[in-house]
């Protein structure tokens, strides 16, 4: 395993350490907890402060400086070693080196940083009541929400693209103002295609997005929210359109109080995540369908009631009417899911409707460790921790990636593509894109618009479609030949607009394909052209 510290070479360790106490491994003479505790948290320093490169232990230095995951510093877990913390610095009288190794790693976290003492040990107990569990949460909340990295989002009719930096581009349709820029007029405004910063967010850093018909949220590094476009929260893709439109981003006052991290736009319903890992709902909850009652025009959130009020959550996907939520206990990760359940999207082996998020089992019996999820419109999917894809829901066009059009209610490992190590999967409207640990991209399923990637320049068929549907995971050469790593695959989620797709580089390039009808694509088409089979490069650099 390669451990690597800034401007050092990489080091070479391993975890099967024999069972003994790391203090007679790196302490050549006995010293006092006292004297230890002065020599680690000496003066007004605090652990995440104090020099460990000038620290005798070289354990702990390995520990706290190299990129290591929770599990490495459980398997070096010293039961006789203790360091004993200053009396202002929590209410637990002493840490074995592997738990203040973890503590010191939570403290670099940026949404660990600002919570207080008290909002820390309720993390800490919620998680289990270990610093490893407590990173092991922050840590898997920043790799599958691409948290304060650059991202692309590929709404319905419009984009958004966020920088490394956290400045904001849009580009689009903007027939509800869902840009950004102040505006909702028609003509070469809704259909601008050249992607434009929105200004009124300067000095204010967006570390994730999301988008929905006629809508986007965006979440600072401070936890507020900003939305813009479409005033209600609850309303579907074509309902009533709400009463106000609101044409910059404005702060969500209802959500102040609550230090959001992610946000997802569903059909009739809006979901936040907070730090501590709790869910919010927004609306679609008339007669208890999220486990609360409210109208559409509700503002007020209202936490998801059940079996998550005490489980905290690092991920949450919305779909067509349902949510998933990828939640982190002290056992490992697991899945839930709860709203409408046609087709089986839900994953429980039925089709009923689930008022209430409930486990999804199957999982357990895969012996699979869910690390990132995905709702589409009607067919869901996760990728494991071992880098296996598992997918559910409505098989048409072959979403679901397993060679036919059948209906699966339950998760089911996608043999196809048993020699694919996965680390990131994007699923739409019967369309699902997996990414592997080496950048190259497969997709599968409904072949309209372009917008898988393949058979760019097909013949069309005998009812004018060019595109053909895709059953089972096929390699995107076109993305392959770009000899870029792909580490974001993001595509629309609609079953109204026609979909287009974005594919982020490791350097931070972005690259477009699929329908651009309303200039979504942030590239221009010309000869009455409105999509693009190959991927077109858009002239922004996110990095």
């Amino acid at each position: 395993m390669d451990a690597t510290t800034g401007g050092t070479p990489a080091i070479q360790y391993h975890t099967n350490i024999p069972d003994q106490p790391i203090a007679a491994i790196v302490v050549a003479a006995p010293v006092s907890t006292f004297q230890r505790s002065q020599r680690h948290c000496f003066g007004d320093s605090h652990p995440g402060e104090f020099p460990l490169a000038a620290n005798p232990s070289i354990v702990l230095h390995v520990l706290t400086a190299c990129n290591l995951d929770p599990q490495d510093l459980a398997k070096l877990e010293a039961t006789c070693s203790f360091f004993r913390q200053p009396a202002n610095f929590s209410p637990d009288f002493e840490l074995s080196i592997s738990e203040l190794a973890a503590f010191d790693m939570c403290q670099k976290r940026a949404i660990f940083k600002p919570m207080t003492a008290e909002e820390r040990q309720d993390l800490k107990q919620k998680c289990g009541g270990s610093w490893k569990l407590v990173l092991r949460f922050l840590l898997a909340g920043e790799a599958c929400c691409r948290r304060e990295k650059s991202q692309a989002i590929a709404g319905p009719g419009h984009s958004i693209a966020v920088t490394s930096m956290g400045a904001v581009y849009s580009f689009g349709s903007n027939s509800s103002g869902q840009l950004g820029h102040g505006n909702t007029e028609e003509g070469t405004t809704e259909e601008e295609w050249r992607p434009r910063q929105i200004r009124s967010l300067q000095g204010i850093r967006i570390i994730q997005a999301a988008a929905g018909a006629g809508r986007t949220m965006l979440i600072s590094d401070a936890g507020q929210v900003y939305s813009f476009g479409k005033e209600s929260f609850g309303e579907g893709e074509y309902g009533v359109q709400g009463s106000r439109l609101v044409t910059t981003p404005q702060l969500v006052e209802s959500l102040k109080n609550i230090f959001v991290v992610q946000a997802a736009i569903g059909n009739f319903f809006t979901a936040v995540l907070s730090r501590e890992g709790r869910v919010y709902t927004f609306s679609w909850g008339s007669d208890g369908k999220l486990g609360h009652q409210t109208d559409q025009n509700d503002a007020e959130p209202h936490p998801l009631l059940g079996a998550l009020e005490n489980i905290p959550v690092v991920q949450i996907a919305a779909g067509y009417c349902y949510l998933l939520c990828l939640a982190c206990q002290p056992s490992g990760m697991s899945v839930y899911s709860v709203g409408c359940g046609l087709g089986g999207k839900l994953g429980h082996g039925a089709r009923t409707d689930e008022k209430y998020p409930r486990l999804v089992e199957q999982f357990q019996l895969l012996n699979l460790q869910p690390a990132v999820v995905a709702a589409g419109a009607w067919h869901a999917a996760v990728v494991g921790r071992d880098g296996r894809v598992c997918t559910w829901g409505w098989g048409r066009y072959g979403c679901l990636g397993h060679g036919n059009e059948e209906c699966e209610s339950v998760p089911k490992v996608v043999e196809a593509l048993s020699n694919v190590k996965a680390v990131h999967v994007a699923t739409g409207d019967y369309t699902t894109f997996v990414v592997s640990e080496d950048g190259d991209v497969y997709s599968f399923g409904c072949g309209e618009s372009a917008s898988l990637g393949h058979n760019a320049a097909a013949p069309a068929d005998g009812q004018g479609n060019r595109h053909a549907n895709v059953l089972g995971p096929e390699l995107v050469t076109s993305l392959k030949e770009l000899n870029e790593r792909v580490v974001q695959i993001s595509l629309t989620n609609s079953i109204y607009w026609n979909a287009h797709t974005f594919a982020l580089t490791e350097s931070g390039k972005l690259y477009a394909f699929g329908a651009g009808d309303k200039g979504q694509l942030g590239v221009e088409l010309v000869d009455n052209q409105t999509e693009r089979g190959n991927p077109e490069r858009v002239d922004i650099n996110l990095s």
